[in-house]
């Protein structure tokens, strides 16, 4: 299988490069930094008996999306899947803290480039009669606590998957959306680093989930890989949690709800 992991110098991105590795894939990464992008290579190669390459990218330009995909089909001969993973979560702000231009630079990166790397992609997945996998996440269902940009920008992926299903089904090409909940990468690790007690901080974490604990990026990664399968043949516009259960039952919320 021929894979392109947008992202995939870290985190999730990396996970899933390492579980498409691990079942034999082809597979480019792409990134920003030329030292992290090697680092990462050398670590996804290691995963299995697949092969990992990396090409630098920034997906907010549209010149480096352009070289993207084009050096990628080089290398591959063709693709078979495109996973759309690079984005980002700013620091937490209620509204009335965001620019507007803060969210229209933060829409460029986690959804126009899904838009655009897709649209280039697309003509060699139809030749394969592929598949895109869109990386979402669970707060664009269930809302978040000052994330409003954010949550705005993971919302819109469910829906440009759904459209795009509906689009692509004619040229047999299916398309899905991956949701993950909290997973242990480096900016989750950063966050209970900052914690007065990380212990205590990430034992409360654990607790959001009814499995009791994170997930962790691979898992998103076999996810993605069975989606790319034939075992996901009859699967397209789909939205699919990876969160360990944490949107499930109900819960105590409104602490700043005065009690007089």
């Amino acid at each position: 299988m021929r894979v392109v992991v947008t992202g995939g110098t870290r985190g999730i991105g990396a996970g899933i490069a390492k579980a498409f590795v691990a079942s034999g894939a082809t597979v480019v990464i792409c990134g920003r930094e030329e030292a992290a992008g090697q680092a990462a290579v050398h670590a996804i190669a290691a995963a299995g008996e697949g092969t990992c390459q990396f090409v630098a990218c920034d997906v907010r330009s549209s010149q480096d999306n352009e070289r993207l995909v084009a050096t990628a089909l080089e290398h591959l001969g063709g693709l078979d899947c495109l996973v759309n993973n690079a984005g980002w979560h700013p620091p937490h702000r209620p509204i009335d803290d965001i620019a507007v231009a803060e969210l229209v630079e933060l829409l460029r990166l986690n959804v126009v480039s899904y838009f655009e790397v897709t649209k280039l992609a697309l003509p060699a997945i139809r030749d394969a009669r592929g598949c895109v996998i869109n990386v979402g996440s669970l707060v664009g269902g269930i809302g978040q606590v000052h994330a409003s940009d954010y949550v705005i920008s993971k919302a819109a992926i469910a829906g440009f998957t759904r459209a795009l299903a509906i689009d692509e089904a004619r040229h047999g090409v299916r398309v899905n959306t991956v949701v993950p909940g909290v997973v242990e990468t480096p900016s989750h690790v950063a966050y209970l680093e900052a914690q007065d007690d990380p212990g205590s901080a990430a034992a409360e974490v654990n607790r959001w989930q009814w499995l009791a604990r994170i997930g962790r990026p691979e898992e998103v990664g076999h996810l993605c890989c069975f989606l790319a399968s034939q075992g996901a043949a009859f699967i397209t516009g789909a939205t699919i949690p990876v969160s360990g259960g944490a949107e499930l039952g109900y819960g105590a919320k409104a602490g700043w709800v005065s009690t007089g």
